[in-house]
Formats: structure tokens, sequence, C-alpha cells
């Protein structure tokens, strides 16, 4: 199970925010972004405390005592705001997943809308995504947590994860193998398919040698997966010329 690898349960157009010139990419999930605003103090300290020792800990070892220290908050404090453990392990994970699908889909939008060339635009593409396994480390981390643990964790929960993250980039991709076959860019008998090989080629190539950012890979060797990866897909869904 990976982040970015959850197929589509049916390939379509990316919700409003895709569609729309791209701007500043979303805040990562920190504790101190917009998303944040307005959200109770000890609230925000507490996912911010909460992404830390999930990523350190893990799921199974983690205890909300724990989390409690690392947020300065007593218990008592972390049960007005979530019901356990497992509803906060769901609420920063799926605000993480929902903040690394809007910047991917922005990243998207700014690489793809406009092609110039291809080959280039979706190697620069690629690179941006490899980007967020640094941007967003402490959701990577949790993202780590999911894939270790994943028997010990609810299938519900992993269900919510999966539709609001990996399902929502795919749906995007998607919706950009289906231009690129209508522009005449690609030949795609089948988008969510063409998509599913890109992450895998690009995005995925670099993230799973490197535990999604835990190991370090060397700039050069990064660009050099993500262009080779480019090349390959287009081996197979370029159009001729």
């Amino acid at each position: 199970m990976t982040e970015q690898t959850a197929p589509a349960a049916t390939p379509g157009t990316p919700a409003p925010g895709p569609g729309t010139p791209a701007a500043t990419p979303a805040t990562p999930a920190t504790g101190s972004g917009p998303a944040h605003r307005g959200m109770p103090e000890k609230r925000v300290a507490i996912a911010r405390a909460a992404r830390t020792v999930f990523g350190r800990e893990g799921f199974t070892r983690t205890s909300v005592d724990a989390i409690a220290a690392e947020a300065g908050v007593s218990k008592r404090t972390i049960y007005n705001h979530f019901a356990d453990k497992e509803q906060l392990f769901q609420s920063v994970i799926l605000e993480g997943a929902t903040a690394v699908a809007a910047t991917q889909a922005k990243i998207a939008d700014r690489h793809l809308r406009k092609i110039v060339d291809l080959r280039a635009d979706l190697v620069d593409f690629g690179l941006e995504r490899v980007d967020s396994l640094t941007t967003f480390a402490e959701h990577w981390a949790l993202v780590r947590t999911i894939e270790a643990e994943a028997l010990h964790i609810r299938p519900a929960l992993l269900e919510a994860w999966q539709e609001a993250g990996p399902r929502e980039t795919h749906r995007v991709l998607t919706h950009w193998m289906t231009e690129f076959a209508e522009r005449g860019l690609l030949v795609v008998p089948d988008p969510a398919e063409a998509a599913r090989m890109l992450n895998l080629l690009t995005f995925l190539a670099v993230a799973q040698p490197t535990f999604y950012g835990a190991l370090p890979m060397p700039a050069e060797r990064i660009a050099e997966v993500v262009a080779n990866g480019v090349a390959a897909f287009l081996a197979v869904y370029g159009a001729p010329r």
C-alpha cells in the first residue's frame, strides 16, 4: 500500500481547485498554516504533537500520555478535543493527505496546463512532486506508519485516508492523461492506467526507495530517476511523431 498508488474508483476530473490557475503551494500541515486558522490553540498544539509522536513511535506504540507531554497539555485536555487515540490519528492523517493532494493538484496545473515540451514539462512536474517528500515530511512519516501497521488500523480509517490522499491524486492525474489524449499529446487507451504508470515511474520511483524521504537520495540521482521514468512512460504512451 502506498500513499500515491491506490486506484481511483472512477476516472474523473479534479475538483475546482486543480482547474484554477495555480498559486502558492498549500501550506504543509505543520500546525501553523491557514488550515488551522480558527482552530483552538490547544487543539493545534495537540495535532502538531500527534504528528510528531505518531511519526516517531508509530500508531501502536504511541500513547495519549506521550502526545500530551509533547503538546504540553494534560491528558484530559486531549480527551476534550478527541474521543481517543484513533480519532486523533485519523484527524492528522486526513488533514495531511488532503493538504498533500491539494498541493500536488496545483503542481499538476502549473506544469501541465500549458505544455511547451512534453518530456521536459513532465520531468519538471515529477521533480516538484518529489519535493513534497521534504515539504510534507511529517505527513510522510505518518504514511510510513500506515504502511508498517496497516493490520492494526481499522479498515474504515485506511479507506478514508486513501480517498482523501492517494485516490484524489490519482483522479487528478487521470484527468490530465485524458486531457493529453484529447490534445493528441499522448496515446492513452486507459487514462487511469496511464496515470498509475506515470506515478509509479516518477514519484514512487523516488518515494519508495527512500521510504518516503526518510533516507537521503542525491539530487542528481533523483533527477536521473525522474527523467528515466518519464522516458519510459513516453515510450509506451507518447504520440507518434
